[in-house]
């Protein structure tokens, strides 16, 4: 098995060489292998996702700080790959108590992880822009203090949460990459020449999420416009229930079984769990 420190040092090589890497987002062992069989080398955790597999709507505080670690946890050691981890907002407002999660993500396996700026609360769902800032600082401290080599990414959430200021996102960006931050992401970008003006107004690695982007988009045309880093966030969890409610369906409804045609065989997924 690769050390945690090994894992550290292959994921920061993934963003310092030429090019983009796609970083599928498993949410359990299983997914973590089958992503690792198919040759991706890196993963990342996602929140919908595990929020998915707990039967529960994604959303801040739906699924606990523990719950969190002990997926950190799980899929870290379900292979050898490196693994970044979506800490949401580190679970508190205050800078110190926020950057912690990073602290607590690091004792659980990743070698990654990212703080975003949303709040959790609708009615003002992202921070002001000081303590922002402020919160990445911190997080910055303490992933520098780590005996690793942390990657740390940091989010500008203002197109996931209705505040579609482009110029204001960017703003935040290169505040977050001043402060420190190892990777620079804004969820919620959707065309290329909009991925193309994030990426060019800050010099940080930058993570594009394909599920909020259009999917037409090629991860060759991502590194084209200089995107380091594709996610995929929660997108093959649904894609995952979709064909699981596709069968589903099909039985209720028509007493139908053709969706068995679809299905992986068992000897290969024995053969991917047993390695």
């Amino acid at each position: 098995m690769s050390t945690q420190a090994s894992k550290a040092a292959a994921f920061r090589a993934l963003h310092e060489r030429p090019g983009a890497f796609i970083i599928p987002n498993p949410w359990d062992a299983g997914t973590a292998k089958l992503l690792a069989s198919l040759g991706f080398e890196a993963l990342a955790t996602t929140s919908l996702g595990l929020a998915n597999s707990l039967g529960r709507p994604d959303g801040a505080g739906v699924v606990s700080r523990l719950e969190v670690l002990e997926n950190c946890r799980v899929i870290a050691e379900a292979t050898d790959l490196p693994v970044n981890a979506d800490l949401e907002n580190g679970y508190a407002h205050e800078p110190r108590a926020a950057a912690e999660m990073i602290r607590l993500a690091a004792n659980a396996g990743v070698v990654g992880g990212s703080i975003e700026d949303a709040t959790g609360d609708p009615a003002n769902p992202i921070y002001d822009f000081q303590l922002a800032v402020e919160r990445v600082h911190a997080a910055v401290e303490v992933a520098r203090s780590l005996p690793i080599p942390f990657m740390l990414t940091a989010r500008a959430e203002n197109l996931l949460h209705g505040r579609h200021d482009l110029d204001d996102t960017i703003r935040r960006l290169q505040a977050f990459e001043k402060a420190g931050a190892d990777v620079l992401y804004a969820p919620g970008v959707r065309d290329l020449a909009t991925i193309r003006g994030v990426v060019s107004g800050v010099t940080r690695p930058v993570n594009v999420v394909m599920s909020a982007a259009d999917p037409s988009i090629t991860a060759e045309q991502l590194a084209g416009v200089g995107v380091k880093r594709i996610s995929v966030g929660g997108a093959l969890s649904r894609l995952a229930l979709a064909a699981f409610l596709g069968g589903a369906r099909e039985m209720k409804d028509k007493g139908g079984f053709t969706w068995m045609r679809d299905t992986v065989a068992s000897k290969e997924l024995k053969a991917i769990f047993t390695r």
